[in-house]
């Protein structure tokens, strides 16, 4: 009779061992990964702990300087409503004939307000002082707005035609010159105000060559005011430059009383 082989392992055995065996990669698997997680959350843990009172510092700052800009930013509008207000209040001033009232009610702007309120008040006082004719105290003050580098450039380029224009009479024409020829420009805002002085200048120096064309061309410039326009041709004309585009239309420009042209 033959024996079968002894078999040590009980079915219970083989079977738990035979299951550990098919679920062994899977159960690596998630081991790994939940290690690799408990690395990555301690990682952040020891990242916070390190830079987490920097962090906190840092939003503090940033917080701190979006609170102060909301607030300049307020502060500024509400203090160009008053100097929109302080303006409006000197105007009223003006138009009422009361001009040291005017010229007063600007002073605080003139002084302390913000670039532009600041260059326009002085502008105003500037009239003003014109106005009551303080001539040599009007040019003094638009010549310090002409040199102002915080003013806007308009404003700075109108103020040197004003300047000019109070003191051309005693002002060397090659003075003149040297101011207003860069504005005297067709195509710039104040080619007409600035090329009629510098024409007349160039009329001073004896230069009628140069002084008819430039009347020539403030005369066809169309975006020059109509009297400027007027007298524009009308020293052309004198100088021998043909200043007329449409003769219909200069003679409906031609003031009143004028003779009609001949037919």
């Amino acid at each position: 009779m033959v024996l079968r082989p002894h078999n040590n392992r009980t079915p219970s055995t083989a079977a738990g061992s035979a299951a550990a065996g098919s679920a062994g990669p899977g159960a690596n698997e998630g081991f790994l990964r939940e290690v690799d997680e408990a690395l990555r959350e301690q990682e952040m843990i020891d990242a916070i702990r390190r830079y987490g009172k920097m962090a906190a510092i840092l939003i503090v700052v940033i917080l701190l300087g979006l609170g102060g800009y909301l607030w300049w930013d307020n502060h500024r509008k509400d203090q160009l409503g008053l100097q929109g207000e302080q303006m409006t209040l000197a105007l009223d001033q003006v138009e009422a004939g009361k001009l040291d009232a005017g010229s007063s009610q600007l002073a605080g702007l003139a002084s302390n307000g913000s670039p532009g309120s600041r260059t326009a008040a002085r502008m105003m006082q500037a009239g003003i002082l014109a106005e009551q004719g303080k001539a040599a105290q009007a040019q003094t003050l638009f010549q310090t707005v002409a040199a102002d580098a915080d003013a806007p450039q308009p404003y700075r380029d109108l103020a040197t035609i004003r300047a000019v224009a109070l003191g051309f009479d005693t002002m060397a024409p090659a003075d003149v010159v040297a101011k207003l020829k860069p504005l005297a420009v067709p195509g710039k805002p104040f080619f007409g105000s600035a090329g009629e002085l510098l024409g007349a200048a160039y009329l001073k120096q004896g230069r009628n060559d140069l002084a008819g064309p430039l009347f020539g061309s403030i005369a066809k410039d169309k975006t020059v005011p109509d009297t400027l326009q007027r007298r524009a041709r009308q020293m052309a004309g004198l100088l021998g430059v043909d200043a007329v585009d449409d003769v219909n239309e200069a003679a409906n420009g031609a003031p009143a009383g004028a003779a009609p042209a001949q037919q």
